[in-house]
């Protein structure tokens, strides 16, 4: 009997340990910061120290948001303020945090048809743009990036459209390869287009504007809204994210050198 008692306690324990360890979070995130490598080197980190595999649904903004909005994800990490603002103030999400931010950037052939990189301004850049064959090529997701792209458009009064204008509605790594076979123009956050340099030939013709600064939060989803959420689970991921250990490791993510991303909580 005492024998039987100590396999049913073994297997109850091994049991617990299994179950443990298939605790799964997932993360809904934007392309970019899947694209630039930064979470293949943040998660193993977390997943290591408490056996949580993270499922990382890799989106556009817009579409990252929604899933949160539905209950199909646990957290968000974005890059769009006014969206994430009104999906807090809807009632969706919780403890909007800064996590990190970097900036975007304009890219296009280095010979520069349009001559932006003698742009006097980011309102001039756009209108070099629209006013040259080379053609802009759009991420025209819903994304983050998508949602700077038509602000900077708005800002120069302009109204993108005609043979110039591409949207072709995929993820930042996919338009630097598009924009890069059509040698055009894209706008791009800084991570994605360092990570995908040595495979194309476009080069940073406009940057510095603080119009472009790119901000990126996390979000958690509201238990009350889904109860089913891991909201325990998605806080320790937060912890982690904006704790020392997992700034740093944002800190120190370079490619070739270069930083991708600037911390936000821990200097």
């Amino acid at each position: 009997m005492k024998k039987i008692i100590s396999l049913i306690f073994l297997f109850s324990l091994f049991s617990s340990v299994g179950l443990q360890a298939e605790q799964r979070l997932r993360l809904a995130t934007t392309t970019s910061t899947d694209n630039s490598g930064l979470l293949a080197a943040l998660h193993p980190a977390f997943e290591q120290h408490t056996g949580v595999k993270i499922d990382v649904i890799a989106v556009g903004t817009g579409k990252a948001l929604k899933l949160a909005e539905n209950g199909d994800v646990d957290l968000v990490m974005v890059h769009a303020p006014a969206s994430e603002k009104k999906f807090v103030e809807n009632g969706f999400g919780v403890q909007r945090l800064a996590v990190m931010h970097n900036d975007f950037i304009l890219i296009g052939p280095d010979a520069d048809p349009a001559s932006v990189r003698q742009a006097e301004s980011l309102a001039d850049a756009m209108k070099r743009i629209s006013a040259s064959d080379a053609g802009f090529i759009s991420r025209g997701d819903d994304s983050g990036t998508h949602k700077k792209e038509k602000q900077l458009w708005q800002a120069a009064s302009i109204n993108p459209q005609g043979s110039w204008y591409l949207s072709v509605g995929q993820g930042m790594g996919a338009v630097i390869q598009i924009a890069d076979n059509k040698l055009a123009y894209t706008l791009s956050d800084r991570g994605t287009y360092l990570a995908y340099r040595k495979n194309t030939d476009l080069k940073t013709v406009y940057e510095g504007s603080m119009a472009l600064i790119n901000p990126y939060h996390v979000i958690l989803v509201n238990p009350e809204r889904h109860p089913h959420s891991n909201f325990e689970l998605a806080e320790k991921y937060v912890t982690f994210l904006r704790g020392k250990k997992g700034q740093n490791i944002i800190r120190n993510f370079t490619i070739n050198g270069e930083v991708l991303f600037y911390p936000d909580v821990i200097k």
